[in-house]
């Protein structure tokens, strides 16, 4: 077995074991966004890059709308394969429709380049490496945008999607945050 092929092979076994750790999270969750909500309250007037949850995903919303009355939030667009994330203006109860893997984006409003961007994730551990659905686009887009300047990438996940090590290769983008409903984790 190649290098390649091992280290794919690893991602997909670490991906499906923290599906499962996240769904069994979804199910009991409460308060999911609280520290989220406080951390981003601490930085207003800088632009924020949320998203619009799916599936089992930790719901961010309760903080982006709390943020959405300091600063601007947007949501990821998808563009096509291949292509970095564009992020759209979004508003608490704008109008959206879904966009490319069934995300609900806004139907209209200004693009934006955020200084913040909460990630969602399947899986992160204490080093700031997260594990994503496989196809690049947060990495290409946090590449971009910290080539232009200074940004901060904030996992955005259950404390049951910690992993004791994920498996990177030299396109992974590290998190500089993780925030969980449990609390913050500044990577080693």
């Amino acid at each position: 077995m190649s290098l390649a092929t091992g280290l794919a092979a690893r991602k997909k076994a670490a991906r499906e074991a923290a599906f499962l750790r996240r769904e069994l999270a979804h199910r009991s969750a409460g308060a999911q966004a609280i520290h989220l909500t406080r951390w981003l309250a601490e930085r207003p007037g800088v632009p924020v890059a949320g998203y619009m949850p799916m599936r089992t995903e930790i719901d961010p919303l309760p903080a982006m709308e709390a943020a959405a009355r300091h600063s601007r939030v947007g949501v990821p667009v998808i563009d096509g394969a291949g292509q970095p994330l564009r992020f759209r203006e979004w508003r608490p109860g704008c109008t959206t429709e879904r966009g490319h893997f069934g995300a609900h984006v806004p139907v209209d409003g200004d693009w934006m380049v955020p200084e913040i961007v909460v990630v969602p994730l399947v899986a992160f551990d204490r080093r700031g490496h997260r594990l994503g659905y496989g196809g690049g686009f947060y990495d290409r887009t946090l590449e971009g945008l910290r080539a232009a300047g200074p940004v901060i990438a904030v996992g955005f996940a259950f404390a049951a999607q910690e992993a004791e090590e994920i498996p990177v290769e030299g396109t992974d983008q590290r998190l500089d945050l993780i925030v969980t409903e449990a609390g913050i984790i500044r990577p080693d």
